[in-house]
């Protein structure tokens, strides 16, 4: 049996932040890691250049059961407070877009980071360390491997179902629930649509065409840049809306976000009446979308100037690419979804501490809670955040 203060399951990023915290304090941490190495959503995030907190951290951007669970973990360790930590270790960055943070070099630098604050504190790391049981009789008891692990505290840290092969499993799921806490349902979030019905061909003949759009579903509107992909429907836009969308809802695709459609149409009608269609929404739009669009929409009419056009037919053009609907068949699912959407039930956590109420000394942080974050960054700054707080309780 080897003895440690603070036990943390899960070497990603909510676990690492945990472990350094209660290493700074003086506690003696092991992480163990079921996959072969540690961090290694951290590496694939953002292009490779890890996409590691956002300026504009704030709880609407947190989708929860509980929308003010997440107050009071934000607000004691903020995006400030881990831009510090990168400052710290000489990480250069950048902001691209809507206060997203990125490495200016590579994802490699944040996890390095996180190992050597880690190795400076004296926390133990396992990897490829598969659990096979945790007991609770005066602390926690671990099997894992061929190893037998004490702690007084233990931290499930393990994520969500989110991309398997990057080690997402429900073993977070399972340890609460096995502990008396209760676990929301979970779906995929952050994810691109399936097509499957008349609209896949069209989607499939798009694909890798790209566009602002604004899309709509579930009260919730989001604009950003769109992808067509041979499955359906993906991008930083579809990715949002995918969290809040439901099995069976449509989506609404606004093509021109900034635009007023139908003055933009009816005043080309007067200006350039011997204008095409069709050339004109390629001033806007990529040509290959204008064409499927024609396709769809207004074939028989293709050839007909702007002049021949009747008002309220270019008003319903018009309409049509302010609200184009589109039911897709589902969600590509966890295989390649950001994050896992419901979890441990926070009514079970305390927000100040992160510890079970349910079983004393038993702590749940990151993904594995029904905390997720939009894109952009936000789910890294809950790991940060709740990790933190957890580290100084263990």
């Amino acid at each position: 049996m080897k003895d440690f203060d603070v036990i943390v399951i899960g070497g990603g990023a909510a676990g690492l932040l945990c472990a350094l915290t209660a290493g700074q304090r003086g506690r003696r941490v092991l992480v163990i890691e079921r996959a072969n190495k540690v961090g290694k959503k951290i590496l694939m995030s953002g292009g490779g250049r890890c996409n590691f907190t956002n300026l504009h951290v704030e709880p609407s951007r947190f989708l929860s059961a509980n929308p003010d669970f997440c107050i009071s973990a934000l607000s004691r360790y903020t995006q400030w407070d881990f831009i510090e930590l990168v400052n710290k270790h000489g990480i250069a960055w950048h902001e691209k877009t809507q206060g997203q943070l990125f490495c200016d070099e590579s994802s490699k630098q944040i996890l390095n980071m996180l190992l050597r604050e880690c190795d400076d504190e004296g926390v133990i790391i396992r990897t490829g360390c598969e659990i096979k049981r945790v007991d609770q009789d005066h602390g926690f008891s671990i099997i894992a491997g061929q190893e037998q692990y004490s702690a007084d505290s233990l931290v499930v840290a393990s994520g969500g179902l989110s991309i398997p092969k990057m080690g997402g499993s429900g073993f977070g799921y399972d340890l609460a629930r096995q502990f008396g806490l209760n676990v929301l349902p979970t779906r995929a979030g952050l994810v691109p649509f399936v097509i499957t019905d008349t609209i896949k061909d069209l989607t499939s003949h798009l694909s890798g065409v790209a566009v602002h759009a604004g899309v709509n579903a579930h009260g919730q509107t989001f604009v950003d840049d769109m992808l067509f992909t041979h499955r359906g429907l993906s991008g930083p836009a579809i990715l949002q809306l995918s969290s809040y969308w439901r099995e069976g809802d449509t989506l609404e695709i606004n093509l021109l976000p900034a635009m007023d459609m139908r003055n933009m149409l009816l005043s080309a009608k007067k200006a350039r009446p011997k204008l095409l269609l069709r050339t004109l929404l390629a001033e806007y739009l990529p040509k290959k979308l204008v064409l499927t669009l024609e396709t769809l929409w207004w074939q028989t009419a293709a050839e007909r100037p702007l002049a021949e056009w009747q008002d309220k037919l270019l008003s319903a053009i018009a309409d049509k690419l302010a609200h184009w609907a589109i039911r897709p068949a589902g969600t590509e699912g966890y295989r390649t979804a950001e994050v896992t959407l419901g979890g441990v039930d926070t009514r079970d956590l305390s927000s100040k501490t992160m510890e079970s109420k349910p079983c004393s000394g038993l702590y749940f942080i990151g993904e594995v809670v029904d905390v997720t974050g939009q894109l952009g960054g936000f789910n890294f700054q809950w790991a940060w955040s709740s990790g933190h707080v957890a580290g100084h309780y263990v």
